[in-house]
Parts: structure tokens; C-alpha cells; sequence
């Protein structure tokens, strides 16, 4: 039996109308699919479902996922078709097709077939704890010792740590850890930042690299130059993160607006609350003027550039609910300095040349112009003849072109 859907059934000779009904009820079954129509509460944050029921589906897809949303189509910064492309730039690894309701359709091509590594599950780390987590956590413990439940329940604490925490905070390493008061729990949270503990495994964190940022803002922007730089893993409060940045220079960008800033948390643009976020205030105390970019005092640079910045973290401190900006730690601010300075040092260099081969064309241009004139001086102080004149001017002229081959 062959049904529709091109899954084929093979019972041999079986010849058991029973049978045949329930393979055709089990196929219908492998079609079925659920509809759910859900509402969000913005309020509470929390889905409505208002339906939810099984319906026959034969598609050729997999999952797909639907909305309507009420607004006012607009493009430019800060707007949806430019949101598609930045989240195109920070998944390298997917394909992306938009239909706007206007103007053309936006196709981005994979720029890589191998998906990002998952990243693996890690223990919280004792530095990045907070007074109430720490509670919680002493009260669900399963170590049956303080020692134990600090080994087991945390990352980076071997038997030698924690004892050395228990005895920063004053505490009997035996004791039953859910027996602890509030004031023996605060003494323990005291003790924790005195004692030097290894910084927490960056397994957790999958940034997106330097290789395919650059070939993802070379889809994105036509420009001159490009850059980009992955620092290596940081801690901030316990938590480790990776700072990437990258930037476009040139091309048809206009050259007397400020930079186009597009900021990222793990591989999400961030459209708003750009003057509260972190990554403005590291690209603003950024001295792009030695790096050959024009810049007012507390401003971004001027120039026809794209700065493109990551943050990806197991725990990205956003300022808000509303998940916009990253908080300014300083940790987060160095690395995010660091990184930016290293794709503006290249970028100076870039400058730097092109300036000088411009120099050295206005150079060549000024003597090439008066090489005919030196032969002409030439001719008439020692009388040569014109052939001779015009193999003076042939040497001259290959002799700059020499020169400028060096």
C-alpha cells in the first residue's frame, strides 16, 4: 500500500482488512499536526493559548511560525529591514529571505554549512553569586557537608578552595549546609571574593569569529576596508564573555555623517537605547582621531564606516527588561575598548598607505610635468641635438618609474 503522502507500507500477503484500516489511521496520524494560536501578555510576560487542536497537514516544511503585527512600515536605521540584515550579519551560519511589503525581496545566503557548536551547561560560578541565589542554592543542596556542597554545586572549587572559604568566613567545613542562619550565609558570601578562585571554563560561550564577521560585512557593506578581531574569553562578576568587533571603511558610506554603529548580544542586534549602552560609551572614549578619523569631544567618529561590536556571554547584563543595552562593567567596557582598538589600529595602517600612495602620485605627477622642460634646459646648456634630448627625457621618465616601483 502506497499512500499519498509517499510513504510506502509493505504487508506481503496479508490480506487483513483490520490491519489495513489501522496502517491507513496510522498515516493519517503521522500527518496530523498541531495549530495552537497563542496572545502575549505583555503585562505579566506570559502566553494566552486560545486554541490549540490537531489539524491534518501535508506540507513540504518543517516548523513554521506565524504572527500578524499591527505598525507602520518605515526603512532606514532602526527599522525592521535593517534589523533582517544585521541578524543576517551575526548568523552566518543561515540562510535569510525577506519579503518586505515594499521594494525587493532580501536574500542572504549561508556563508557556512557547520552550525554553531552547542554550548556546553556550567556550574555557577562562586564570584558571579548573589546573596539570595546563594541562600537558595545552600537550602537545595545535596552535599551533606558545607565543604561538599561548594565542591559540587559551584564551578572552579576543589576540596582546597572550599575549605579555604569556609575558613575566610569563620565556618566549620562539616557543617550541615541548610542548618546555616542568614548571618553565617552573609559570612560566607563575604568570604567568597577573598579567596582566589580560577575563572570559569569559556566552553559555555559560542562567538561567531573573526573569518565569517568579515565575510558577513562584506555581503552587508561596500566599503574599501575591512576588519575584524575576537578577543580572547573575560570574566565579568563570574560570568565569562567574548568581545568581537569588526568595521567596514569606504566604499559609498557618506563620508561626513557619524559612523554607523550596529551592536549585538549574543548574535541579537540591539535597535535601541543606544546611549545607554556600554558599547556606545567604549566606541565614544575611543580615540578614533589617532587612527586618522575625524571626532568631536564625547561623539562618535565621522567618516564613511560601519563599527560592528558583540557581546556573547552565558549571562549578558542587560540594564533593563527590555534587553537594548548591555550594563557598563569594567570589565566589559576594557575588553570592548581592546577590541576596537585593534581593528582601528589596523584601520590606521590602511590610512596610513593610502595616504601615501596619494602623496606619492602628486609627487610623481609634479616631476613627471617638468621632465620635458629639464630636457629642453638641457638640449640648450650643452647644445644636444634633439634625438638626444628626447633619450635624456626617456631616461628621466624611467628612471622616476623605477623609482616609484620601490
Amino acid at each position: 500500500m502506497t499512500d499519498t503522502s509517499g510513504i510506502s507500507v509493505c504487508f506481503g500477503n496479508v490480506q487483513d482488512s483490520v490491519l489495513l484500516e489501522n496502517a491507513k489511521l496510522a498515516l493519517q496520524e503521522m500527518r496530523a499536526k498541531w495549530s495552537d494560536k497563542i496572545q502575549i501578555d505583555t503585562t505579566r510576560n506570559e502566553p494566552k493559548v486560545l486554541t490549540d487542536r490537531e489539524v491534518p497537514w501535508d506540507a513540504e516544511h518543517g516548523t513554521r511560525v506565524e504572527m500578524d503585527i499591527a505598525g507602520t512600515y518605515k526603512k532606514g536605521r532602526r527599522s525592521v529591514d535593517d534589523y533582517i540584515v544585521q541578524s543576517a550579519l551575526a548568523n552566518p551560519h543561515a540562510t535569510v529571505r525577506y519579503r518586505p511589503p515594499k521594494g525587493d525581496e532580501y536574500v542572504r545566503e549561508r556563508l557556512t554549512g557547520e552550525l554553531p557548536r552547542e554550548p556546553l551547561a556550567i556550574k555557577p560560578h562562586p564570584y558571579g553569586v548573589e546573596l539570595g541565589i546563594l541562600i537558595s542554592m545552600l537550602r537545595d543542596t545535596r552535599g551533606r557537608t558545607l565543604k561538599t556542597a561548594l565542591q559540587s554545586d559551584f564551578s572552579r572549587v576543589s576540596a582546597h578552595v572550599a575549605e579555604e572559604i569556609c575558613k575566610a568566613g569563620g565556618l566549620n567545613p562539616e557543617m550541615r549546609p541548610r542548618s546555616l542562619n542568614v548571618t553565617q550565609v552573609e559570612a560566607l558570601f563575604r568570604a567568597i571574593p577573598k579567596v582566589k578562585i580560577m575563572a570559569p571554563p569559556t566552553n559555555s560561550i559560542v562567538p561567531i569569529g573573526e573569518g565569517l564577521i568579515l565575510e558577513g560585512l562584506k555581503q552587508a557593506v561596500k566599503a574599501d576596508f575591512y576588519s575584524a578581531s575576537t578577543r580572547p574569553p573575560a570574566v565579568y562578576r563570574g560570568n565569562p564573555f567574548v568581545v568581537e568587533a569588526g568595521l567596514a571603511y569606504g566604499g559609498d558610506m557618506p563620508a561626513e555623517e557619524l559612523v554607523d554603529l550596529w551592536r549585538f548580544a549574543n548574535r541579537v542586534p540591539l535597535q535601541y537605547q543606544q546611549s545607554a549602552c556600554a558599547i556606545t560609551r567604549a566606541a565614544l572614549t575611543t580615540d578614533w582621531r589617532s587612527y586618522g578619523l575625524q571626532q568631536g569631544k564625547g561623539a562618535l567618529p565621522v567618516g564613511p564606516m560601519v563599527l560592528f561590536v558583540h557581546v556573547a556571554s552565558v549571562w549578558v547584563p542587560f540594564t533593563s527588561e527590555s534587553k537594548e543595552a548591555v550594563a557598563a562593567y569594567p570589565e566589559i567596557i576594557r575588553e570592548l575598548r581592546l577590541g576596537l582598538q585593534e581593528c582601528g589600529r589596523r584601520l590606521g595602517s590602511f590610512l596610513r598607505h593610502r595616504r601615501r600612495l596619494a602623496e606619492d602620485e602628486k609627487r610623481h605627477s609634479y616631476i613627471q610635468s617638468y621632465i620635458p622642460h629639464i630636457g629642453i634646459a638641457l638640449r640648450e646648456i650643452l647644445g644636444l641635438s634633439k634625438t638626444e634630448e628626447e633619450k635624456v627625457v626617456s631616461v628621466l621618465t624611467d628612471t622616476l618609474e623605477r623609482s616609484r616601483m620601490q
